[in-house]
């Protein structure tokens, strides 16, 4: 169900015309997304907040890196 939402939350903003409003729901969608998933590792994992934050960050800059690279491919 989650990753439905998840789905959803990322491929409806695209049936915006306009782009640059559908990048910036996008940034919203995607900033909760790593703040609930930060949230859930903190309460279920026992991971301090903090840390799983950084965590999430980090392989967030990882998958962008990484999407741009296979982009300009």
């Amino acid at each position: 169900m989650m990753t439905f939402l998840g789905a959803i939350g990322h491929a409806l903003p695209f049936l915006i015309p306009v782009f640059s409003i559908v990048v910036i729901i996008a940034i919203i969608v995607v900033a909760i997304e790593l703040v609930v998933i930060a949230y859930v590792r903190h309460k279920y994992m026992e991971t301090p907040f903090v840390s799983a934050t950084l965590q999430i960050i980090i392989g967030g800059i990882i998958v962008l890196g990484l999407g741009i690279l296979i982009g300009r491919s």
